[in-house]
């Protein structure tokens, strides 16, 4: 039986805290940055919790069982 692989898309995408659970940063990120407000872009460097009912499906592609 072969290694089940992980989804590198995935991977990332989102990272596993030490309790569980899975972050994400925010999107739209990249472009335009100069033309957005100054609290807008502070928040760009945080992550955020994802909610639950994508949770199981991205700690599965995370785990290899895709």
């Amino acid at each position: 039986m072969p290694k089940l692989k992980t989804h590198k898309g995935t991977a990332a995408r989102f990272r596993v805290t030490g309790g569980g659970k899975i972050m994400r940063m925010y999107g739209s990120r990249n472009n335009f940055r100069r033309k957005k407000r100054k609290p807008v872009t502070v928040l760009f460097g945080r992550t955020v919790e994802v909610a639950p009912a994508f949770a199981s499906r991205i700690k599965h592609r995370l785990a290899g069982s895709d």
